[in-house]
């Protein structure tokens, strides 16, 4: 079995792309990443559980790393990308991720009561360690999967 670093083309690939410093590897890496992390919801959060995937959406980071190659698009230097494209990958996590968490915060009417949509997920899709689990525990409401569990 050959290394890949065997491979011409992809050392012609990096060769190129660390010579000429080329801005697409932090896009690449990404892209890749966001990849698998959505094959790995769809099929561990919805193909086995059924767990809505609006729930466990991942995190954007291509703006990130839109900027991180900018920076080293016009600075030309890895060390500069390194701190400045690093800081500004950082800074830009939570604006990047806003509009996909934005559309969670709408107001809705739910049995005359006005909430978030977030909140009404919560509320139907009740997670380990929330105070409602805790409750339906405590009560002995708790769904389970056993139709054999008989309570002393």
């Amino acid at each position: 079995v050959l290394p890949s670093s065997a491979l011409p083309s992809q050392r012609l690939f990096k060769g190129c792309r660390w010579r000429y410093r080329l801005p697409f590897g932090a896009m690449l890496v990404v892209l890749g990443l966001l990849f698998g992390e959505w094959v790995n919801r769809y099929f561990n959060f919805w193909g086995w559980t059924y767990f809505p995937v609006d729930f466990v959406f991942p995190s954007q980071f291509v703006p990130g790393a839109l900027v991180l190659d900018v920076i080293l698009m016009l600075s030309n230097s890895m060390q500069l990308t390194a701190v400045v494209g690093g800081l500004a990958y950082g800074l830009l996590f939570y604006p990047g991720n806003w509009p996909v968490i934005a559309p969670l915060h709408v107001p809705v009417e739910y049995n005359g009561m006005v909430m978030t949509l977030a909140d009404l997920q919560g509320y139907h899709y009740v997670r380990t360690g929330t105070p409602e689990y805790i409750r339906m525990v405590e009560k002995g409401t708790l769904r389970t999967f056993g139709k054999d569990v008989v309570a002393p």
